[in-house]
């Protein structure tokens, strides 16, 4: 028989469960919107910070690389011994160009913003900001820049022989530009500027290709520099207009010395000019001097026409030049220099032709300038426009 009393055992009862099953709906009340909350609050986060990471990939990070190139002022004067008259090395629109050596030993070249500069801040920032991004080596390589009180500094790689002007158009000095060198002067400059057109991430107008703005290191190679008045195109951007016409009378195309129309053509224009002043070893704006005719293309033009080409070669080459080359050369530049920029090549063409000696090229029509009138009517466009400057938009930029 069973005890009663030691066999009795408590149930759980109808209210205790009914008060566990509220607990746990409320609780679940409670924690799951502060789940839900939590999980939107990271996703917004991570939303956040995924865009301010993409947008420091843009504008953020372009300003930033510029910063990582900034010198101390202190360090570029003790390079130049505070920018003495002995490492003048010339100067220009921008300003005078000193050299320099850095504690490290490395040779520098550095271009000072002159007060009176015909250029300005805006031309400064733009070179700062399109040379940082390129990299070729037929184009000056930029080291860094100074922003301190007045001074505007740009820091460039030292090139040993300074500009192809200083040679070319010296009556004594361009006697040391054999064919050989010009020939690989004129290829250099071709490739750069295709860098600048079609190979770069970015799609550049140089604006001002000449001799001056070519410069030359220890084994004669080109470097184009000067980049104060290049403008970036986008990739799929063919021309552009400006009320603000920059550049050099004797480079500048017609369409953009008198419409203010530029595009690739106009750097083509330029490359056409500078080859056939290679050529020539004689300057085309002061070729009338010499001339009857009114500028180097057309004489250039005038032989071409008249089936003899090869007297536009320079008198200090003698006859120690590939006959077939140098008139190839000519017949490029003419290509070049051609009016109507449709007609023009581009500069891969360019490239193309002047590796090949298969290819057939097609027949120049007459440059611009034939014809006084034309002639005078272009140097009044291009000299009433020259002196003035382009116009970017570039965030302020301060030393740390």
């Amino acid at each position: 028989m069973v005890d009663g009393k030691n066999s009795t055992t408590t149930a759980p009862t109808a209210t205790t469960k009914g008060n566990r099953k509220k607990t746990l709906t409320i609780a679940l009340a409670i924690v799951i919107p502060i789940i839900v909350l939590l999980v939107i609050f990271i996703a917004l986060w991570y939303c956040l910070l995924k865009r301010k990471t993409k947008k420091a990939s843009g504008v953020d990070r372009e300003i930033m690389s510029i910063e990582s190139l900034l010198f101390d002022l202190n360090t570029i004067k003790a390079a130049t011994d505070d920018f003495a008259d002995s490492n003048k090395l010339g100067e220009g629109g921008f300003g005078p160009v000193y050299k320099g050596k850095l504690r490290d030993g490395q040779e520098i070249a550095v271009k000072r913003l002159s007060r009176t500069s015909g250029q300005g801040v805006e031309e400064f920032k733009n070179e700062i900001i399109l040379v940082a991004k390129l990299q070729h080596r037929n184009l000056v390589r930029l080291l860094g820049c100074c922003f301190e009180g007045q001074e505007r500094l740009l820091v460039y790689e030292f090139v040993l022989n300074t500009s192809l002007d200083k040679f070319l158009f010296d009556p004594t000095r361009r006697a040391q530009l054999d064919w050989d060198t010009r020939y690989k002067i004129i290829s250099g400059v071709a490739r750069g500027i295709l860098y600048l057109h079609e190979d770069s991430r970015l799609r550049v107008i140089h604006r001002d290709i000449k001799a001056s703005n070519v410069l030359l290191d220890n084994k004669m190679n080109p470097k184009i520099s000067d980049f104060g008045v290049a403008r970036m195109f986008d990739v799929d951007q063919t021309r552009a207009n400006t009320n603000r016409i920059v550049g050099t009378y004797g480079y500048m195309s017609p369409e953009y010395a008198m419409q203010g129309q530029f595009s690739v053509k106009s750097d083509v224009f330029s490359f056409g000019v500078l080859l056939l002043e290679i050529v020539r070893g004689q300057k085309n704006s002061s070729f009338y001097l010499t001339d009857s005719s009114h500028d180097l293309l057309s004489y250039a033009w005038k032989l071409w026409t008249e089936n003899r080409p090869l007297e536009l070669v320079d008198s200090a080459l003698g006859n120690m030049f590939p006959s077939n080359e140098v008139l190839k050369c000519i017949h490029i530049g003419l290509l070049c220099v051609q009016e109507d920029a449709a007609d023009r090549p581009t500069m891969s063409s360019v490239a193309f032709m002047l590796n090949s000696y298969s290819s057939t090229l097609d027949h120049p029509a007459p440059p611009p300038l034939v014809g006084e009138n034309r002639s005078k009517e272009l140097h009044w466009s291009a000299t009433r426009s020259q002196y003035s400057v382009n116009e970017l938009d570039a965030s302020e930029i301060e030393p740390r």
